[in-house]
């Protein structure tokens, strides 16, 4: 018996990780608490979650994973035996040694969600190994503001918010109340208390539009016409900030000709959005700087307008002079510590094996990544390549399927459930059936963990080194130490890997006996150990802002922006080069018919969950036990239905069942609720624990042919769909 110890360690139920206080006897946690002395820095702010509370819960869940299992009858059956971890990557290798051989080492592809997990040692497994073919939910997350910031500024912008300094704040496609519940979302209840202007852009009035002084309830999919229409009325009106139009930005002319059409009434038909209120909303984000624009994943989710609307708003954020200015955003640096780049050892990724990607997205690809490169390079930034380069997910499935262009036989999955959380989830579940070889390394059986041929026990919040970087977009890292040593024979995924490539001939790029060791080589250029870093939980230097004004001595010319004209693009010279439009071009929304009536948005979230996380643990589910439809009144009353009615939703790809609830929104709007799955049911086929009951992604599609060309994101938002009463269609 032990005395009972307190550790400084860090929540991993979100992306933010705040730092918690463990309370630990014998080897296990007993209690948590926040840590004022990490992130936020502020007890009260984690008081309004309820994640980190379930800390212990989590650990010793009784349906956690907790040691390797092998599949022992047929795919799904939910039968298994116990094996040892040396048994389990020892088969595991071997058999993707035969397939290796057999196709190629294109033959696996990965598929990797967050924030449970590090991304580089998965893709370094997968530079070594030879294949391009990781899938990740960056197409949907991530992925289009990085790219489209990198080619409108010549780098990745973090969005700022200071409540006594910032005069303006729009919120667009983003519900900071459901999920993020922390730092930022007490900031912007703060700032809400000032009475400045606070915008939010969402059909649905969310916990978060309540506070804004202007909701703007756009029509799913035309959320790039309103932007458009913005900068056209401040153009239009000369709200722009001209010295730095005339200093900084490159097509401003082209732009404003290009603009012509988005009158203040054209936008009003085609969004929803009175014009007086367009007009209104332009005028105080122009003239109230600084400006802060904050956007969610609902804006990467409406497939081919994802790219026009991140070009638009980056044009928005650049007439108005809202580009490295405190209290509206900063353009980030390199970091000091390795950055992800070196990490993953990208640049030993073979051409002839980066040739043979899927598809070849005109910006998410190989070339499209070397393109940016050859520009982030004049400043000395390099972006992350494996995770910026990932495989349009249909693509994957497709191959699995067909063996075209070539057979993808294997599939590892960490810290994800595509069957969840990937469009169409009936084609992710044929390609999965199919497969030779599917790994799945995880904390509970998903419905992606029930199919596999190995299912590894994951080590997960405070059983491991925690280390954000934003991927080395930025000189910040925050985390710490674990607060224990994993739970029976659960492991870090980083062992996974590094055992995995030992045995396929990696020894010498796995030098590290520990993922602390690998952390600790990371930090060594900033002087920062390992275990100094872990008493802080955070390093990082104070930002400065206007860098593109800095006078370069040796040239003794203004830094600029690392574009190719060396200013800001509003008119994109390298999508010109990539023969993508270099002005915003929307697309028409699919539309409503007879059949179809209505339109569908399937990214909805609320807390306590994430993603599709936390539904088996019983003080989260009673919170909220029921995954919701939501339809504004006015569209209940015309389809005859009331709050609570059990209804069904139907796309052409298929059809989810949901509660319906009564929520202020867009008329003719459905927003069904994202990652609801049921633990209780049985783990194993037919029923894979309720997949096929209230999963958004039975209602979506990924096909290539639709998707955007430049990134591949797929179409979530703004979908034709039916809704009724369950039991409408019985005879």
């Amino acid at each position: 018996m032990t005395m009972p110890q307190t550790v400084k360690t860090n929540c991993r139920f979100c992306g933010y990780q705040c730092g918690l206080t463990a309370t630990v006897e014998n080897g296990r946690v007993t209690g948590v608490a926040p840590d004022p002395t990490q992130y936020p820095g502020d007890e009260r702010i984690q008081h309004g979650c309820h994640r980190w509370r379930m800390a212990p819960q989590f650990l010793d869940h009784p349906d956690r994973v907790n040691y390797p299992l092998k599949r022992v009858g047929e795919r799904g059956s939910g039968q298994w035996h116990r094996i040892s971890w040396d048994q389990a990557l020892d088969e595991i290798a071997e058999k993707l040694a035969g397939l290796k051989e057999q196709f190629g080492p294109e033959t696996l592809a990965t598929c990797i969600g967050g924030p449970h997990a590090v991304y580089w040692p998965l893709h370094r497994f997968m530079t070594l190994f030879g294949s391009p073919n990781n899938v990740g939910i960056g197409q949907i997350c991530w992925n289009p503001g990085t790219l489209l910031h990198a080619i409108s500024y010549g780098w990745p912008l973090d969005n700022e918010l200071e409540p006594d300094l910032t005069g303006c704040l729009m919120l667009w496609g983003a519900n900071h109340a459901e999920s993020d519940n922390s730092l930022l979302w007490h900031r912007i209840q703060q700032y809400s208390r000032t009475g400045k202007p606070l915008i939010v852009v969402d059909p649905r009035r969310t916990r978060t539009a309540e506070l804004a002084t202007h909701w703007l309830p756009v029509r799913p999919g035309t959320d790039a016409v309103l932007a458009l229409g913005l900068v056209q009325a401040i153009i239009q009106n000369r709200w722009y900030d001209a010295p730095f139009v005339e200093a900084w930005c490159h097509g401003f002319a082209r732009l404003a000709g290009h603009l012509q059409h988005y009158t203040p009434g054209y936008v009003a038909e085609a969004t929803g959005i009175p014009a007086e209120q367009l007009l209104e909303v332009a005028r105080l984000y122009a003239l109230q700087c600084p400006s802060a624009l904050f956007t969610g994943r609902g804006i990467d989710q409406i497939g081919r307008n994802s790219v026009p609307l991140h070009h638009s708003l980056d044009i928005l954020r650049a007439i108005t002079g809202n580009i490295d200015r405190k209290g509206a955003s900063c353009i980030t640096g390199m970091p000091d510590f390795i950055p992800e780049l070196e990490l993953e050892l990208s640049d030993r990724f073979l051409e002839t094996q980066r040739r043979k990607q899927l598809g070849q997205l005109k910006l998410q690809s190989y070339h499209g990544y070397e393109q940016i490169r050859k520009l982030t390079s004049k400043q000395d930034k390099r972006l992350p390549m494996r995770y910026l380069t990932s495989t349009q997910p249909n693509l994957v499935w497709q191959a699995m399927l067909t063996d075209r262009p070539y057979p993808i036989r294997s599939m590892i999955v960490m810290a994800t459930n595509p069957l969840l959380t990937q469009a169409d989830t009936s084609l992710v579940y044929q390609a999965l059936k199919s497969l030779d070889l599917l790994v799945v390394l995880e904390l509970f059986q998903t419905p992606t963990a029930m199919l596999a041929d190995y299912l590894l026990p994951s080590a997960g919040v405070l059983e491991r080194a925690l280390f954000e970087t934003k991927a080395g977009t930025a000189n910040l890292a925050y985390g710490g130490a674990k607060a224990v040593e994993p739970y029976y024979e659960r492991r870090p995924d980083f062992d996974f890997w590094q055992g995995l490539g030992r045995r396929l001939g990696q020894q010498e790029d796995w030098p590290w006996q520990s993922f602390e060791d690998s952390l600790e080589a990371t930090l060594a250029p900033t002087g920062v150990d390992w275990e100094t870093f872990s008493r802080h939980g955070l390093y990082t230097l104070p930002e400065e802002y206007e860098k593109h004004e800095r006078i370069d001595p040796a040239t003794g010319k203004a830094a600029g922006f690392a574009t190719t004209t060396g200013k800001i693009e509003l008119y994109s010279e390298l999508l010109a080069g990539l023969g993508a439009e270099p002005l915003p071009v929307p697309k028409p929304v699919a539309a409503v018919d007879e059949q179809y009536p209505l339109s569908l948005i399937t990214g909805a979230r609320y807390h306590p969950y994430y993603a599709s996380s936390f539904h088996q643990l019983e003080g989260l589910r009673k919170l909220h036990p029921e995954p919701w439809a939501e339809v504004s009144r006015a569209t209940a009353h015309k389809l005859g239905l009331a709050e609570g009615t059990p209804v069904r939703v139907t796309t052409e790809k298929g059809t989810a069942c949901f509660t319906l609830k009564i929520s202020e929104m867009c008329d003719d709007v459905v927003s069904v609720e994202y990652g609801w799955w049921y633990p209780e049911k049985k783990a194993a086929e037919p029923e894979l624990g309720g997949l096929w009951l209230a999963n958004a992604n039975l209602l979506t599609s990924a096909d290539y042919a639709t998707a955007d060309p430049l990134i591949g994101t797929a179409t979530y938002n703004g979908i034709p769909c039916c809704l009724q009463a369950v039991d409408s269609g019985k005879k």
